[in-house]
């Protein structure tokens, strides 16, 4: 057994592990990150649309500032998000993306003078001001008051990712590419590390640390149609699940994009709509005014997702011999826009549907897309259960996003969570309790545990196989768990994922030669899939009301007096076949924003009984403080700022502050 040593471990190579990676380099600690692909590959490189942040310069998004984006934020999740991260996160966010810029990222820019745009179907001019001009510009998304999504084109991941990568080699970050942690070193109290095995060769390394941070991104793999990169199996968090103490939250909360390409359920970034591209039905109708008048196609992602299959179930949809969909119409953009600045839209179109965007309607219909739930943290990014142990970007439930996160919040996510919770691993590691004291017994154990799993595995002698397994599963996920959800469904689907993960333990390998083995290593990830597909049907049956994302057909309603709480999801032991589901309460009495209406659909979700007087209370501490200043505001309502480090609490400028 092979023990490698560091103070930090970071599980996941994206913008959000090489993030928190550099805070805790940069505070002196020795860091090693995983990575399954090389970093620049990682799935933080697909997206393309934009960060949000408040900057406020471009004519669209004057008067931007926290309090509108913490509004949109919170709207957007439908009141299930935690409000202290939600301020923590608007706050940080406009430092985050001049970080970027001072590290090389090339944001579009404001150019002076008129600037045309299509809003609404309608070429448009917008009237830049001077002094605006050269300073990050932004463009519009769904859900949002102002334009504020920052934005490199349409490749605003990959010059993220590429500029934060640039920056970890030059801090001397260790990444090893190619290797997978299989588990979390830990004695029920406090995670040591994690063990973890190289793909090229299967050989199984104990890396030991006095921190370890799981950033693996989302698991949209276990759907049958995802945007998602086939990395995205949801690894990261599975190993967190598999210790029994730590819990996952949320996770029936799962978004669909609106526009992936039909039928392969490719990405086409909501920039397209942010720029002023439509959604059509086969007649060629522009339908999303119907149903949204005032939004229409920049409602937030699970209305607009919604609104499309309810339009294809009304008999609206276009058909093909691969099934139904609706089209995105981007060609009154002009081919001078889509070449500049959906450069990569315009690719995707061209080398996998073989038309020009320009010219020819892209056919699309919803595809899952995000994970807002995943292993749940505190404001810190300090998973629940175990000391040591943290986790970040998608793979966390933070929670920012509640029940349903608006377009370019999750990039900003990445590089925001990852400086707030880096500097709180390198707060853990200097502390007393991050003093590492760890037996090599039980170093020992877990190397052997895991040794013994892929063993028995490679050994196996069942008559089940791993690859009809693993698409019967994403083939029940996406009928029956997906977009619209009903009881007797979600029911029949909790069962069968039930026999599947019985069926997943008489697994028979054709091949048991060691090395590097995919199909050895696909038998692995199968029964870890499961059980995250087993957590996302489990509560979202239990779950009875619609909220965001997650929308019941028998209970359409949003039920804040039964349901304003959080979703924890524990597995309770190795031969459970479900989870032990608990809640945590979301505390009304200490919202800065009461739940109220989305702005989308009718007004009719059952009040919790402390929104009132909660609402009341707000209005008298407005009155109270007025002209007392606004952080003297804001600590009455929602103090936050204690939580961030302290370079980070000071006030963002915006054109237009005094000198």
């Amino acid at each position: 057994m092979e023990i490698i040593h560091t103070d930090v471990l970071v599980v996941g190579g994206g913008l959000a592990g090489l993030r928190a990676a550099l805070a805790a380099r940069q505070r002196g600690h020795e860091v090693v990150v995983l990575s399954l692909v090389p970093a620049k590959r990682s799935h933080s490189a697909a997206a393309q649309g934009g960060m949000q942040a408040s900057l406020g310069n471009s004519a669209k998004g004057a008067g931007d500032d926290e309090d509108v984006h913490f509004a949109d934020t919170v709207r957007g999740s439908d009141w299930g998000a935690d409000q202290e991260v939600a301020r923590m996160f608007v706050h940080v966010a406009p430092k985050a993306v001049r970080e970027l810029a001072a590290w090389g990222v090339p944001w579009n820019r404001v150019r002076s003078g008129p600037n045309d745009a299509i809003i609404d179907g309608r070429k448009v001019s917008i009237d830049e001001p001077a002094a605006a001009h050269g300073l990050i510009t932004a463009r519009d998304f769904g859900g949002t008051r102002k334009w504020r999504t920052c934005y490199v084109s349409d490749g605003t991941g990959h010059a993220m990712l590429y500029a934060v990568g640039d920056r970890a080699v030059a801090e001397g970050i260790a990444v090893h590419e190619r290797m997978e942690a299989v588990s979390l070193i830990h004695d029920g109290a406090r995670c040591h590390g994690a063990i973890v095995r190289r793909l090229t060769d299967g050989r199984l390394f104990a890396y030991v640390a006095r921190a370890t941070c799981i950033a693996t991104g989302g698991f949209g793999r276990i759907y049958k149609v995802s945007t998602n990169a086939v990395i995205n199996e949801g690894i990261g968090a599975a190993i967190a699940l598999d210790t029994g103490v730590v819990p996952l939250a949320n996770m029936e909360a799962v978004q669909f994009h609106p526009t992936a390409i039909f039928p392969a359920g490719i990405l086409v970034t909501e920039g397209c709509r942010g720029d002023g591209g439509l959604l059509r039905d086969a007649a060629g109708h522009r339908f999303m005014p119907d149903y949204e008048p005032e939004k229409k196609e920049l409602a937030s992602r699970d209305v607009v997702a919604r609104r499309m299959e309810a339009h294809i179930r009304a008999g609206h949809g276009a058909t093909s011999r691969w099934g139904e969909h609706l089209w995105l119409d981007i060609t009154l953009l002009g081919e001078r826009h889509i070449a500049g600045r959906l450069r990569e839209v315009k690719e995707i179109c061209q080398h996998f549907l073989g038309i020009d965007p320009a010219r020819q309607w892209i056919p699309v219909r919803p595809a899952q897309h995000y994970s807002m739930g995943g292993i749940r943290t505190d404001a810190l990014g300090r998973a629940y259960g175990l000391d040591g142990l943290f986790a970040c970007g998608e793979a966390a439930c933070w929670d920012l996003h509640g029940f349903n996160r608006l377009g370019g919040n999750s990039v900003a996510e990445t590089v925001v969570a990852g400086m707030i919770v880096g500097e709180a691993i390198a707060d853990f590691c200097a502390s007393e309790k991050g003093e590492l004291t760890v037996s090599t017994a039980l170093i020992r154990a877990a190397h052997d545990r895991a040794a013994a799993e892929f063993a028995g595995l490679a050994a196996g002698l069942g008559a089940e196989s791993a690859a009809p397994l693993l698409a019967r599963m994403q083939s029940i996920m996406t009928e029956r768990v997906g977009i619209v959800r009903h009881g007797d469904a979600l029911q029949s689907a909790v069962d069968e994922l039930q026999q599947l993960i019985l069926r997943s333990r008489r697994l028979g390998l054709r091949s048991s030669r060691p090395g590097a083995n995919p199909e050895l290593t696909a038998a692995w990830r199968l029964q870890k899939m499961l059980k995250l597909a087993q957590c996302v049907a489990a509560g979202a049956l239990q779950r009875t009301e619609s909220r965001g994302a997650h929308y019941r057909e028998d209970y359409p309603r949003r039920d804040d007096a039964g349901w304003l709480k959080r979703t924890l999801a524990r597995w309770p032991a190795a031969d459970a076949t479900q989870p032990e589901i608990g809640y945590e309460a979301l505390d009304v009495r200490r919202m800065e924003l009461p739940p109220g209406w989305r702005g989308y659909g009718a007004r009719d979700a059952i009040e919790h009984p402390d929104t009132a007087p909660r609402q009341a209370e707000i209005e008298r501490l407005r009155a109270e403080l007025a002209g007392a200043g606004r952080d003297a505001l804001q600590d009455a309502l929602l103090p936050f700022r204690h939580r961030l480090p302290p370079q980070l609490r000071g006030a963002n400028a915006r054109l237009g502050d005094p000198a």
